[in-house]
Parts: structure tokens; sequence; C-alpha cells
């Protein structure tokens, strides 16, 4: 007998109008599962100048601005429109990747249609408040998220670790892993341009610390500055190079007045940013898998982040960098330190990096979540 023929609406908060590593996987994913013949259909907010364009078939949601971070969109339930387009596809799997207004309507209307729905977990929302005074919402955005991922057929977390948390948090016991890759025709260390780096101000013998991603208080942004504050402190030479914007970036700006920033980077010039560093600081703890980690290693950068749930799954503490206690600048200090002493080990973090790198290949893991899209479809029909 043969498997069903896939269809699968994929619902999305943000598919393509700004650029992250969540919206990049569901694209990669949408152009692998398109190559494989399944019909796809994404359901998402839309902006008059997205970041990339999308892969796929792209249906606007109505959706407003989220006050104090405009750059997002909120969606809003399914409307008659949304509707009528879902039902004319018929999937016959639905994918939410964002836990909204637009994915409970949803949910409810698959529950109707007698549609499985999964979901996937990119982002550790209920650890944000905390960067903007609101710790104490956690509790109730925890309930939640157990609301809307508890009865779904299946969830899918970015690594082991992250899956290990979600289930101590109680949102599901149906948890499998899909990872991310690496597209290592873009990222490798031979994009290394030592006349870029001059052209920026870094001079060929001086350490740059790479900080890549948004430029947002999650990202921790103040470890990174009190890191170098130590660094300085000790009298130990280095330049930090800031790959991203966002809009904590003029506040950050000001507190690491010797940092080199390019601005956001895209296409050829983000991986030759990348290779043209010596090392890269990530302090994030909010991240379910850090793919500026996997970045970063694919060009050759021992990695120095913060022993936590998206960096743990990637940096061999000792081998590809280091991993140090979350918040601890003078930890991070420590490690960075140790690193620009021993340039023999600091290529070597390097080297090993690269190899780890190269066993995160793209087709492999979406072809692995394709497997269980259908076996959620079949097990849902028999």
């Amino acid at each position: 007998m043969n498997p069903p023929e896939l269809r699968v609406a994929l619902f999305s908060g943000n598919y393509n109008y700004v650029r992250d590593g969540a919206n990049q996987a569901l694209n990669k994913l949408v152009d692998y599962l398109e190559r494989q013949g399944v019909a796809v259909r994404v359901y998402s907010p839309t902006s008059e100048r997205p970041a990339f364009e999308p892969s796929g078939t792209l249906i606007s949601v109505p959706s407003f601005r989220i006050p104090g971070r405009s750059e997002y969109r909120f969606a809003m339930p399914l409307n008659p429109d949304t509707r009528r387009d879902l039902e004319a596809f018929a999937p016959n799997l639905v994918h939410l990747s964002a836990p909204d207004a637009l994915g409970n309507s949803v949910k409810k209307w698959a529950k109707e249609a007698g549609v499985p729905v999964v979901a996937s977990v990119h982002t550790r929302f209920e650890t944000y408040f905390a960067f903007y005074g609101l710790g104490w919402v956690r509790r109730w955005a925890e309930r939640h998220l157990r609301r809307f991922y508890g009865d779904l057929a299946e969830i899918y977390a970015t690594s082991e670790g992250f899956a290990d948390v979600l289930r101590s948090q109680g949102m599901s016991d149906r948890i499998r892993v899909w990872s991310r890759g690496i597209d290592r025709t873009r990222f490798f260390p031979g994009r290394r341009d030592l006349a870029w780096r001059k052209t920026m101000g870094i001079g060929r013998s001086e350490i740059a610390i790479a900080f890549v991603g948004r430029l947002v208080l999650e990202k921790g942004l103040d470890v990174v500055a009190a890191t170098m504050a130590e660094l300085t402190r000790r009298d130990i030479p280095h330049r930090l190079l800031v790959v991203g914007d966002g809009p904590a970036r003029a506040k950050f700006a000001a507190q690491v007045p010797e940092a080199v920033f390019t601005g956001f980077l895209g296409g050829d010039a983000l991986p030759r940013a990348y290779a043209s560093a010596d090392m890269m600081i990530n302090p994030s703890t909010t991240e379910t898998f850090g793919n500026v980690t996997l970045e970063a290693m694919a060009s050759g950068l021992p990695v120095v982040a913060a022993r936590a749930t998206g960096n743990d799954c990637l940096v061999d503490d000792g081998v590809t960098g280091a991993l140090v206690p979350p918040g601890n600048a003078k930890a991070f200090a420590d490690a960075i330190a140790t690193l620009i002493a021993d340039p023999v080990a600091r290529a070597a973090a390097g080297q090993a990096g690269v190899e780890r790198a190269s066993t995160y290949d793209w087709d492999a893991i979406n072809g692995a979540l394709l497997g269980h899209y259908r076996a959620v479809v079949a097990n849902f029909a028999s």
C-alpha cells in the first residue's frame, strides 16, 4: 500500500519579513518538501519589504505590528478568507511554528476537519520576559505553551537537550528532534579576507571576537559588553566585531565604544565576516539551536558560549571552544583570554569545529522530518 500523498499547510508567525534562524529553517524545509513532490502551502504575516524571497507558495494572513517590537507582526486568528483558502488546499497535515492566536484557531479548525497537527518549537518564548522586566509573566507563558503543545500529534525540538527541557516543562511526551543544517558552500574558512578586515579597521595581528545576531536584549548583549570591559581591564588586546542590527544597537554601541559594527550582512558578506574573525562569543540563553554558533564553527572559529540549550548541543567544551556559566562575564573573559594566549589551541579548536559542522546536512535533517510527517499521517488514518 502506497503512503498517502502529503499536503502540508504550514503556519508561521514570521516566514520571511524579518530574517532569523527559525524562518530560514522553515524555508529550507519547504524547498526540500517541494523537491520531494510534497504539496505545501505557507500562511504567514507579510510585509511590503520582506527580508528575502520565500520558498514555496506564501499566503498573507491578517496581522498587526507588535508594540515595542514593531519589526515583528502578530498573526490574527483564522479569518473567512484564509479559511476558504485552507479548505480549498485540503491539507492532510498542519504544521504550526508559533504558539500564537492564529495557531490556536488553526488547531480548532484542524480538529473539526479531522486533520492531524504537529508543531516545531523554535524559540524559548517564556525566557524573553525577564529581559524586559516582566519575569512574573513566565509562569503564565509556560501554562499557555503547555495548553498549546500538549494535545498535538507531535512536536519537534531542535536538539535532544531542548527536547529534555520541553519534557521537563510538561509540554508533551510526543517529541521528536528536527535539527538544523549548514550550507558548507557558503560557510567555510576559505572565506577569510584580510583586506576586508583592514577596511573595517581591524589590524592583521588583532584578535577579532565576533558577535553575530540581532541586537536585542535577549541575545545577551549586556554579557558581551561586560566581557569586553573585563578583557580591557586585564589589558588583553582584542577587537569586538558586531555583525547584525536591531533596536538595541544604540545602547549596545555606547557600551562597547571600540567595537566595529557592520550592520546586517547577507549573501557572501556574512560568511566573509565570520571567517575573517578569530573566534566568536555567544552568551545567549534563549536559543533552542545556535544557528550562528554552527555557522561560526563551519567558518573555522572557536566558539565561547553560555552553557545553555542551543549551545551545549554544538560546542564541545575544550575541543571546539568553551562552554561557560550563563551570565558570567569573568568566566567568558577567562575562556577568551586562554584562546587568545594560545594560537595553536585556537587553530585546533577552529578545525575541530569545521569537522563537527560538516555532520549537519540539511537534506538529511529535513528528510528525517518528512519521515515523521508520513508516520503521523499514516497513524492518523489507520
